[in-house]
């Protein structure tokens, strides 16, 4: 007779419930602690498959949880701080790390009485709690998290139903556990499910230890629910990329397709596989899983860390063909032109993390400097910017551009930078209240905020500057002329050493040259147009005087300026660093 009701359903339920938030304080206290650092290894990964197993298995190891480095590498997909090659290897060693999660729970959770130390590491964690330093309370966490854990798994026990007490629940197993094969794949199909439903492998894999442990379900169809549980845990990824752009998606894939790719191999060869498993148990000292339902933890753990090991080294070798098979699924999709004044890159639903925010800060800022104010400087010149990227010279260039363009500068800056400066700073300094930054990702934060501030500066200094420029560029005063001409061919210098800089990370060459304008723009300010020859020879007026002095200060301030942005936005060196002594040479000539 069913003795099994409601009470009892919700008693399960709630112990469920209990080892789930267990896992995520747990989890959610290691990703404070350990979280810079592990983010910090993975935003400069290189492209080596075996380090970034190493690195995806680590981060798992440390912080419990596949699902969150998951979502972790999805994100820096996003910002295109992975590759998709290195994302799928860092999947997999994420896969491997997770198996560490159930040999915890078997151990402690089976082999060892955690119940009546749980309640004292409460306690005890409750203690760091008090303290102001935040890593002691993430400490804490950590402890109370993991006690918790298995107060829920102890509870899970207790709530889960004695089948000797409840023979229709064993009737109803029986049903749908003599069916053979078919059985493997109903009971892959439960666990993938269940991994859905709670959206933790962890969870799973604790109830699945718990119907072994209670002889509900034997140790093959335990094991099938462990593939499923493989298969479930790449839908966190999936939906998370759901708001992502194609790269985010083809890592999400590509997580989903290298699990499948293992549980059909696995089924290929799963009673063979199962009769392994069962031979290295025995010579590990356990009973075989067979014969004993307490020796089946053991062998479902050794199964879980085997498949996942064989997995990996297995499809290790085809990350490559794994990448065009996503490639060829998720099509790069070129994104719909969104309005002139829109940011491209800034997306509040994936910016979860420090580097991935400031990575999207960087990739946005970036994107108005070079297509944006290089253009609006450039045109306020009245030169064209085919031509400053061409290989003409300077001298060249200004002698034959005599058209003028006649802009409106500040009608520019209303319609095409305004409103995304409002939002890269907005978006800055949600980054700055929202996330835990460390002092070195604040003063990044800070640089790219003072990185488009000097922009809309530029644009100011450079609209002072298209006044006179357009009066005077062909003016019948020759004089002044080839002053207003001289300003134009230092434009041309600067942008062109700019728009050299589209590659993302600038290079020493790169940094000198910049250098060396810095230099010379200082120098010349130092020195000034020799306006007293100009005025005592009458070769230009008053007027011409005072506008030439003034644009002189306004260029060498857009000329500064232009230099400190570029240093700020692609310099791994101190950007706003003092250069005083540097070979000037290379650039005086024009």
């Amino acid at each position: 007779m069913m003795e099994y009701g409601l009470v009892q359903i919700l008693q399960l339920l709630g112990a469920l419930g209990l080892f789930l938030f267990g896992m995520k304080v747990m989890s959610d206290a290691l990703l404070l602690l350990a979280g810079n650092k592990m983010r910090g290894i993975l935003a400069t990964m290189t492209s080596n498959r075996f380090l970034g197993i190493t690195t995806g298995f680590l981060i798992t190891s440390v912080i419990q949880s596949s699902s969150a480095t998951t979502l972790m590498v999805v994100s820096f997909s996003n910002a295109s701080l992975l590759t998709l090659a290195e994302s799928i290897s860092v999947i997999m060693g994420a896969n491997i790390g997770t198996t560490i999660t159930a040999w915890l729970i078997t151990i402690l959770g089976f082999k060892v009485s955690m119940s009546e130390i749980a309640l004292p590491l409460v306690g005890f964690g409750f203690l760091f709690m008090f303290s102001k330093k935040p890593n002691f309370k993430n400490w804490g966490g950590f402890i109370i998290g993991f006690a918790i854990l298995f107060i829920g798994l102890q509870f899970l026990k207790e709530a889960m139903p004695n089948i000797n007490n409840n023979p229709g629940i064993l009737e109803f197993l029986n049903r749908y556990t003599e069916m053979g094969f078919a059985s493997i794949l109903l009971f892959l199909f439960i666990g993938t499910v269940l991994t859905i439903i709670v959206q933790s492998s962890s969870a799973t894999m604790a109830l699945t230890l718990l119907m072994t442990a209670e002889g509900w379900i034997p140790f093959e169809l335990a094991a099938a629910m462990v593939l499923g549980e493989n298969i479930g845990t790449t839908i966190t990824a999936n939906l998370a990329a759901i708001v992502a752009n194609f790269q985010a998606k083809r890592t999400a894939r590509a997580h989903l397709i290298f699990n499948l790719i293992g549980v059909i191999w696995m089924l290929l060869l799963f009673y063979p596989f199962l009769r392994m498993i069962s031979w290295v148990s025995t010579h590990l000292g356990s009973d075989s899983p067979y014969i004993s339902a307490a020796a089946i933890p053991v062998a479902i753990s050794l199964f879980h860390t085997f498949f996942n090991i064989l997995n990996t080294l297995l499809l290790v070798w085809f990350i490559n063909p794994i990448a065009r098979l996503v490639e060829r699924l998720v099509p790069e999709r070129i994104q719909a032109e969104k309005a002139i004044d829109q940011p491209k890159y800034l997306n509040k639903k994936v910016s979860k993390y420090p580097e991935t925010v400031i990575a999207l800060l960087v990739q946005e800022s970036r994107h108005l400097y070079i297509q944006t104010i290089f253009k609006i400087v450039a045109h306020a010149m009245n030169i064209h910017t085919k031509d400053i990227i061409s290989e003409e010279k300077p001298r060249g260039i200004i002698e034959k551009s005599r058209e003028k363009f006649g802009i409106d500068v500040r009608e520019l800056y209303l319609s095409k930078v305004k409103t995304i400066y409002g939002e890269i700073i907005t978006y800055a300094t949600n980054a700055q209240s929202a996330l835990k930054l460390s002092a070195a990702q604040n003063n990044r934060v800070l640089e790219i905020k003072v990185a488009n501030r000097k922009m809309v500066e530029i644009i100011k200094d450079v609209g002072e500057l298209n006044r006179n420029v357009s009066k005077y560029m062909d003016s019948e005063n020759p004089y002044i002329q080839k002053e207003y001409n001289r300003f134009r061919k230092k434009i041309v210098k600067v942008l062109r050493v700019i728009y050299q800089l589209r590659s993302e990370q600038m290079t020493e060459a790169y940094h000198k040259k910049l250098q060396n304008l810095r230099s010379i723009s200082k120098k010349e300010i130092e020195k000034g147009p020799d306006l007293n020859t100009l005025i005592s020879e009458n070769k230009i007026t008053t007027d011409m005087a005072s506008s030439l002095v003034n644009d002189h200060d306004h260029l060498h301030e857009v000329i500064k300026k232009l230099i400190d942005v570029a240093q700020l936005l692609y310099s791994t060196k101190d950007p706003l660093m003092e250069v005083d002594n540097v070979d000037t040479s290379s650039l005086k000539a024009a």
